[in-house]
């Protein structure tokens, strides 16, 4: 249980500091892009009034506040029910630090801080995303695999 809320912590912290270091230190702004490893990773200001994508553009910030918190707290309410594997912690502490990450950045700012571009093969993608994303994708994913019903089974076994 103590990986939960380990693994919550450094996620939100891992995603905050790394949008001060990229946005207040190295510049990256509206008028400033870095290309990190040309083409594939690219340091590009984006906001995301939304929830991911440009989907929900316009859904009031505090409503999204208010989804992103009551995940949050069904996710810890189910995870901390019955007794689950290291891994399972993990990925929920993962998912639960990345989204009170993001709800930081839309009561700081009205939108959360993106600056994450991947584009290959001539594809110029047009969306950005932040670490954050990437924390809560792989603590959605990781539940999926590695979580257990109230009886003991990994899920989906």
């Amino acid at each position: 249980m103590q990986l939960l809320w380990i693994s919550t912590v450094l996620a939100f912290g891992v995603d905050q500091i790394s949008k001060y270091l990229v946005i207040h230190v190295l510049g990256v702004s509206p008028f400033k892009s870095i290309d990190v490893l040309p083409p594939l990773v690219r340091f590009i200001y984006g906001e995301n009034r939304g929830i991911n994508f440009g989907l929900g553009y316009g859904i009031p910030v505090w409503s999204l506040i208010a989804v992103a918190m009551l995940i949050c707290a069904l996710v810890l309410w189910w995870i901390t029910r019955h007794r689950q594997s290291r891994l399972a912690y993990l990925s929920a502490g993962l998912l639960v630090g990345g989204a009170l990450a993001n709800v930081l950045d839309r009561l700081i700012y009205g939108y959360v801080l993106d600056f994450l571009n991947m584009s290959c093969c001539g594809i110029d993608n047009p969306f950005v995303f932040n670490v954050a994303d990437i924390f809560i994708f792989v603590g959605a994913f990781g539940l999926v695999f590695f979580a257990k019903d109230g009886k003991g089974q990994k899920k989906g076994a």
